[in-house]
């Protein structure tokens, strides 16, 4: 029931467009395997084989950590309507933070939101789809707006102090700060 393809088509970029939200999975040689679920306008097809999506400031930052230790990434979309499907994107990946060269040109597919760090850039080597048959049904009742509220009622210098000290994972990998605060948007 599962079918691979090496390329991003039309009807996989109107599938994504459609989902609400995102799963992210990430692991690096030791320690715990990652997985996040992400919501808000926040994911962006860049070509066939590229995405990307925004990153927001959370509880931890093992995405990060985990594509400079290993940079092995998987997304997940899933249709919680009809017709039933998930869709996988297997590739690589890479963070790019405000301070990297990379910045503007990827920050230019986005409307930054309060809380922003950084924005996963990844490279895509393989498409799944499968049936999804065995996942419930289920309707968007709203975004749910706490993040962004959290991040835009920050103080921007506490915000830049808490960030600055976070620069391992929880299991002890690096990671890197951002180097600007994007608030009050």
């Amino acid at each position: 029931m599962a079918d691979f393809f090496d390329a991003l088509n039309d009807k996989h970029k109107a599938f994504i467009a459609k989902q609400p939200m995102f799963f992210v999975a990430t692991a690096a040689a030791d320690g715990r395997i990652n997985l996040s679920p992400k919501g808000y306008d926040a994911f962006r097809v860049l070509a066939p084989d590229r995405v990307a999506y925004l990153d927001l400031g959370g509880s931890g930052n093992e995405t990060h950590a985990h594509l400079v230790a290993d940079g092995r990434i998987t997304i997940m979309f899933n249709n919680f309507a009809n017709p039933a499907l998930i869709l996988r994107l297997y590739g690589t990946g890479q963070p790019v933070l405000p301070q990297d060269s990379g910045w503007e040109e990827l920050a230019s597919h986005f409307d930054i939101l309060p809380g922003t760090r950084q924005i996963f850039d990844i490279k895509v080597d393989s498409i799944q789809t499968s049936c999804g048959w065995g996942v419930p049904q289920m309707d968007m009742k709203a975004e749910r707006e706490t993040l962004v509220k959290y991040h835009r009622q920050a103080d921007p210098d506490l915000w830049m102090e808490k960030t600055a000290g976070r620069v391992t994972s929880i299991d002890g990998f690096p990671t890197r700060a951002s180097d600007r605060y994007f608030g009050g948007q």
